[in-house]
């Protein structure tokens, strides 16, 4: 009798345990300030020196990808968009180089986290996609997400160009970002007008 009662009384903690890992709401681990390393930015102008290698990096990952995009698409609307963009690209890069010029800083090119994982997403949508409208719709999908990353990174970059009084940066970023924009809208209308029909 006794016995039953010990296993009874195991089965019921062992339950009470269960119930409360399971439903009952866990304690996270307090957030910890992470230490800067060691070649960390200390001034905004540091900090601006970064983005550009990002995207001095991002741009020129960027123009490896886009003929992979533009091999793969089937609209002949959206090819001609990925080749107008590559030599926007290749423009992209020349004003970046002429950023670093103003600052007197030699053009350099840090690996860009971001970029890198938005362009392996758009390298593995061709492989989940059949050829054809579903596969540009994934194409467009992964372009404008990019396209996304980068206007928001232009505009930070020309707000800091102004705040740290390069003027000519700012304009030289404003017309990247600018064309970042149309590019983006160009994909949108190419995408309801066309794709996504033809993809349903």
């Amino acid at each position: 009798m006794k016995a039953i009662k010990f296993r009874s009384q195991l089965s019921l903690n062992f339950f009470i345990l269960n119930f409360k890992y399971l439903f009952m709401p866990q304690r996270k681990a307090p957030a910890k300030k992470i230490a800067a390393k060691k070649d960390a930015a200390q001034e905004l102008l540091e900090f601006f020196e970064d983005g550009l290698k990002d995207m001095y990096w991002a741009e020129k990952a960027l123009l490896k990808a886009l003929p992979l995009m533009k091999v793969n698409a089937s609209s002949a609307k959206l090819k001609t968009a990925i080749d107008d963009h590559i030599a926007e690209t290749q423009q992209h890069v020349t004003r970046l180089e002429e950023v670093f010029a103003i600052l007197g800083k030699k053009a350099k090119a840090e690996k860009c986290d971001a970029m890198d994982g938005l362009l392996k997403e758009g390298k593995s949508i061709l492989k989940e996609t059949e050829p054809g409208a579903v596969r540009d719709a994934g194409i467009i999908a992964a372009s404008q997400k990019v396209e996304h990353y980068e206007i928001a990174t232009y505009g930070t970059l020309a707000t800091y160009a102004s705040q740290l009084g390069h003027k000519d940066a700012v304009s030289l970023l404003k017309s990247t970002l600018q064309e970042e924009k149309n590019c983006d809208k160009l994909l949108s209308k190419i995408a309801v007008s066309e794709v996504n029909i033809k993809a349903k």
